[in-house]
């Protein structure tokens, strides 16, 4: 569809192997782009006026571009599978919040479960070893009779958990965007969330750039871009950082307040609405795409 009906070119099977700043090219310079097959035998070259990078954590793009990362270990690591029920998830998100880390099941369209199991890396080790049918018979003692019988648990996957955050997200005719500027706990799934907003407020400046005939890669049109979303980003990474300490707390004082706390916020219906746009990725300043201007 990209290529058919937006006139993309796709250059597949090639990684990004230098980047150049080039003068000579339009309003506020460019880039050239030097591109590597993954055969390592042919080699391409491309110019641009500015080079997105979101190609994930371990970001090519940002690494070349000379960028430094915040990073932290959360020290645990994080079980995804696809799990099958006989029941209904009702289009809900369910999640246990254990000592050792939430676990959460995130409906799908097809009826289906996706499992996020962030746990201490002991844990993990015993989950991975475990067959299939030991797993589903794990996750149920989890998860009690809500979405029926767990009869499987496809595809598990496992990875450990960091937060960084990328010092700048721009450089010279470039810009970061989701986990290549940056990661968070999955404990409330923002990740995908908040990266689709780093691209709808880019594509908004750039936008905005083109119609008042400035160039999409100077500086100071991606740092207006910068300044709207790294401020956010930056507080939803410090607040689920904190969320992932509250609730592996094992003190039972604090463990009281957490419950008063939920049972108070379950009663308060602005303040679970505000908890809920929050965690949906969807308050403070949007781009109007996301307030479906």
């Amino acid at each position: 569809k990209l290529r058919h009906n937006y006139g993309v070119k796709i250059v597949p099977q090639t990684e990004i192997d230098s980047i150049a700043r080039n003068e000579a090219s339009g309003l506020g310079g460019g880039l050239t782009v030097g591109l590597r097959a993954a055969d390592g035998e042919r080699d391409a070259q491309l110019e641009t006026d500015l080079l997105v990078g979101a190609d994930g954590g371990n970001s090519r793009v940002r690494e070349l571009c000379g960028i430094e990362c915040d990073f932290s270990d959360f020290a645990q690591d994080a079980i995804t599978a696809a799990v099958s029920i006989n029941g209904d998830h009702r289009a809900t998100a369910w999640q246990c919040f254990l000592e050792t880390g939430p676990a959460a099941l995130l409906p799908l369209a097809n009826g289906r479960c996706s499992l996020v199991w962030s746990c201490a890396i002991e844990l993990a080790d015993e989950l991975t070893a475990m067959d299939e049918a030991a797993f589903c018979a794990r996750l149920q003692e989890l998860f009690g009779d809500a979405l029926g019988e767990i009869t499987a648990c496809r595809g598990r996957r496992r990875f450990p958990l960091v937060q960084q955050h990328a010092e700048s997200y721009i450089a010279d005719c470039a810009a970061l965007v989701g986990d290549a500027a940056h990661a968070t706990h999955p404990l409330a799934g923002l990740g995908a969330n908040l990266g689709l907003v780093d691209v709808a407020a880019l594509a908004e400046v750039v936008g905005d750039a083109r119609q008042r005939g400035l160039g999409i890669g100077q500086h100071s049109v991606l740092r207006r871009y910068e300044r709207w979303r790294k401020g956010d980003n930056g507080l939803v990474l410090a607040v689920m950082a904190g969320f992932n300490d509250l609730f592996g707390a094992s003190n039972s004082g604090v463990r009281a307040l957490r419950r008063v706390g939920m049972n108070l916020t379950d009663s308060l219906n602005p303040l679970k609405t505000g908890l809920a746009k929050f965690a949906a990725g969807v308050y403070g300043d949007m781009p109007a795409v996301c307030r479906g201007v």
